[in-house]
């Protein structure tokens, strides 16, 4: 009996001692899951970047190109810029289901994995 209040000490120590290791796990864990999903947005949006700026290229020799074929060359940015308010419009009534959706699958299994 003299070692049971020992032996009951030791335990509440290797609890708090557990409870306090399993505390540093979730917390190395919240940041291996924060990190991968931030360095994976910044990849995106870097490759994001040169995207654009290949886009915006492609679409400045499109207009010369189109306004050189209508005799025109203003009216091959007219031309562009119909096209983009067509897709901007398109983009916008199915943005749930083309973009929402999928963006908002891909973070959860990101974060799930």
């Amino acid at each position: 009996m003299e070692n049971q209040p020992n032996t009951l000490g030791a335990l509440f120590q290797n609890a708090g001692d557990y409870l306090e290791t399993r505390l540093d796990l979730l917390k190395l864990q919240a940041i291996n899951k924060s990190s991968d999903a931030a360095s994976s947005i910044v990849s995106s949006v870097a490759t994001l970047i040169f995207f654009i700026f290949a886009l915006g290229l492609l679409n400045f020799g499109l207009a010369l190109w189109v306004g050189e074929l209508l005799g025109r060359v203003y009216l091959g940015f007219f031309v562009m810029a119909a096209f983009y308010i067509i897709l901007a419009l398109l983009i916008h009534f199915f943005k749930d289901t083309w973009i929402k959706g999928p963006v908002s699958t891909m973070i959860i299994k990101k974060m799930l994995n």
